[in-house]
């Protein structure tokens, strides 16, 4: 589906791109960035923001200093995949501050789970006391981040409509 199929226009696009790189832009400077007035310019970025286009706004925080700096990826297999056990995996996974994202996967595990925490140690705790005890799991594999090449919240937008 197009930019246009979407009933976003060119001037939509340019908000949600200036947006994107930050989201603490004030009225006035997005309104000068886009090419419009103030009013309008505030018209559609809360227009976006209705329809959903905006989700909300974050800070994005340095982990390294906050003692969150070693980035994990677990494959988690469980049990069973009956909607039980999905859901209260769910449930428990969802619970936990140290887990960034958790991923629903089709293929040869169930789900990929992103997890920070402070060291191997603190891995080692998190995956022996809390993870291989969540309901349903029965395996996991575990892949330690060394280097990270490339990390955005930027989702990629189309070009405007012509």
């Amino acid at each position: 589906m197009s930019a246009k199929d979407r009933g976003l226009d060119h001037i939509d696009l340019a908000i949600l791109r200036a947006l994107q790189g930050n989201g603490r832009l004030t009225n006035v400077e997005l309104a000068r960035r886009v090419n419009l007035s103030p009013t309008p310019c505030l018209e559609r970025t809360r227009r976006l923001e209705r329809e959903g286009y905006i989700a909300g706004y974050a800070a994005l925080l340095d982990r390294t200093k906050l003692g969150a700096a070693m980035t994990v990826f677990v494959e988690v297999e469980l049990d069973r995949t009956t909607p039980d056990v999905f859901d209260r995996f769910k449930e428990a996974v969802t619970a936990r501050p140290e887990v960034l994202e958790c991923h629903l996967i089709a293929g040869g595990f169930d789900y990929l789970v992103k997890v920070a925490l402070s060291d191997m140690d603190a891995y080692r705790d998190f995956l022996g006391g809390v993870l291989v005890s969540m309901p349903g799991v029965k395996a996991t594999h575990t892949y330690v981040v060394m280097e990270e090449v490339k990390a955005t919240t930027e989702v990629p937008l189309p070009d405007a409509p012509g």
